[in-house]
């Protein structure tokens, strides 16, 4: 008779938070992404700014519900201030975004749509990367470089 094997249900997302040349990295892959853009010199700066998706706004009606955990009382919990959806990514450059995510938590999918959305809207032209490995963090330096030599040949162009 063979044994059932029974998959173990995953957890919240917990990454292992590191800290380098004095910043405290959310995870160790964040951590490879600094270091591979620093060794090949291109420019960006970590969680710089925070994007508000949505703001935030006042609920003055009933809602009969539980906490977001689904514990406690079922009574009304309406007639107050709901918090903005807010977006912090990893790195910015000239021209760029990048989002380190290696496992993502059930709330960033959502979140993550409603970011593209604003920089469709608010920042056209910005180029979005999501690498989800070390692999994945090389090939986005290697698309940005090759960005970074089109944009100077194409000035040098102009420049003749």
């Amino acid at each position: 008779m063979r044994k059932i094997r029974r998959s173990k249900k995953r957890g919240p997302v917990v990454s292992k938070k590191v800290t380098y040349d004095g910043i405290n990295f959310a995870s160790g892959l964040e951590k490879y992404m600094y270091i591979a853009l620093k060794q090949n010199g291109i420019k960006a700066v970590y969680e710089n700014r925070t994007f508000v998706l949505i703001p935030g706004f006042y609920f003055d009606s009933k809602s009969y519900e539980r906490t977001a955990n689904a514990k406690g009382e079922y009574k009304d919990r309406g007639m107050k201030s709901i918090q903005p959806i807010k977006y912090t990514p990893d790195f910015e450059g000239k021209g760029f975004i990048i989002e380190c995510k290696g496992r993502a938590n059930e709330t960033f999918s959502m979140r993550w749509k409603l970011f593209k959305k604003h920089i469709t809207e608010q920042l056209p032209g910005i180029v979005l990367y999501k690498p989800q490995n070390q692999k994945e963090c090389d090939k986005t330096v290697e698309l940005i470089l090759e960005s970074q030599k089109r944009l100077r040949d194409r000035n040098i162009q102009k420049d003749k």
